[in-house]
């Protein structure tokens, strides 16, 4: 009888702990650095899942969300649905939305955005050799720039952001303003 009240605590406890570890995640922030000076934001050239190739200065005229991410990244995936959020909130205005992957294989990503109760809809581009990421500077997963219109860093963000946060889409809103 003891075994079995051993056995029924234990997983009484570890349902417990698995229920509440959402608690032991920091809330994601919505703050944005802006940059003191805007800076010509790095061009390239990278494919998405299906090899489709995606020309970043054929973006220009429009603010893109930038952000840099791997599929083994907490906060990654914490921030992945307020993206397609506000992607989804701006998709008919001068806006988008693109995750770079990092050194990821498109197997790997299709099986992560797949398990998400929001799956991206925005594009989702490979930097397979981190070129992209080296030339951005990303020091650490998750990494978000704003760019503006005429293809500028404007602001940057390092770790998980709400990115659908009043704060944040009043800060698009504003470059999609200008």
């Amino acid at each position: 009888m003891q075994k079995f009240i051993t056995f029924i605590f234990s997983i009484l406890l570890l349902t417990t702990f698995t229920a509440n570890a959402a608690w032991e995640q920091p809330e994601l922030g919505y703050k944005l650095s802006p940059l003191a000076k805007p800076v010509d934001a790095p061009n390239f050239v990278l494919n998405d899942m299906d090899e489709y190739e995606y020309d970043f200065s054929e973006y220009r005229g429009k603010v893109v969300l930038l952000n840099f991410w791997a599929t083994w990244c907490p906060p990654c995936k914490r921030e992945m649905p307020s993206m397609e959020r506000v992607y989804q909130n701006h998709q008919d205005d001068d806006f988008t939305v693109i995750g770079v992957n990092q050194m990821e294989d498109g197997d790997r990503i299709f099986a992560f955005t797949g398990s998400l109760d929001l799956r991206p809809t925005f594009n989702i581009l490979l930097d397979t050799d981190s070129r992209v990421s080296q030339a951005y500077n990303v020091r650490g997963l998750p990494t978000t720039y704003l760019i503006d219109k005429k293809g500028r860093v404007r602001y940057r963000a390092v770790g998980g952001r709400e990115f659908d946060h009043p704060e944040v889409e009043k800060i698009i809103q504003s470059l999609m303003d200008e």
